[in-house]
């Protein structure tokens, strides 16, 4: 078994005694993200579309550097601090992810780190590695 500590500064650092994520061999597991702005690590200004597109884009840095994209999700957790706000979830997700979809839980919470309305994590299966014919 391998495992790598994941690391990207195009994503929040992490703000607890965690990492970005982790890779086990070609499993990678994604830690919570909310909307910071890695530059400023502060929450995205702007209404829950802002903050939710934030937390993809955020994802999204996370995945490529384990060297992945949102095609190799298999799983995705979305919390909410309002449930209302799912269906604005599911259209903002179409455009970062397509058929087939990952495994999806939605989950409402009482509160998320920083005040955020949105916090997301996920776990990706990475293809196996192809490697030119010698």
């Amino acid at each position: 078994m391998s495992k790598e500590i994941i690391h990207t500064d195009l994503a929040p650092k992490a703000i607890g005694t965690y990492s970005q994520a982790v890779k086990v061999d070609n499993t990678v597991y994604l830690s919570g993200q909310i909307p910071l702005v890695p530059a400023t690590m502060t929450i995205i200004d702007g209404d829950i579309s802002a903050q939710i597109t934030q937390v993809f884009d955020n994802l999204q840095a996370v995945a490529k550097a384990a060297g992945g994209d949102f095609s190799d999700f298999v799983k995705l957790n979305v919390y909410l601090t309002d449930l209302a706000h799912f269906p604005i979830v599911n259209e903002i997700m179409g455009n970062y992810f397509q058929e087939p979809y990952p495994a999806r839980a939605a989950i409402g919470v009482a509160a998320l780190p920083k005040g955020a309305g949105v916090e997301m994590d996920g776990v990706m299966c990475l293809k196996p590695q192809e490697y030119p014919a010698s």
